[in-house]
């Protein structure tokens, strides 16, 4: 089993963490650049969707519209 296969095994098992460490990444982001949040938030649904989809579980819905 490589890595990629690995990694793929782990976001199958622990979907939570991962998108908690996507959280985490992104409030990280947003300290730095603050003024690019709406991105920041953006680019970390799309990176949970991703990671999901590595994980073999179904993609979450859109979030609703603000």
């Amino acid at each position: 089993m490589n890595l990629f296969d690995k990694a793929k095994e782990a976001l199958g098992k622990h979907p939570d963490q991962a998108n908690q460490g996507i959280d985490k990444v992104a409030d990280a982001a947003k300290d730095k650049w603050g003024g690019h949040g709406e991105q920041i938030d953006k680019a970390a649904e799309k990176a949970k969707g991703f990671a999901q989809q590595q994980g073999g579980q179904e993609e979450p819905p859109p979030p609703p519209p603000a």
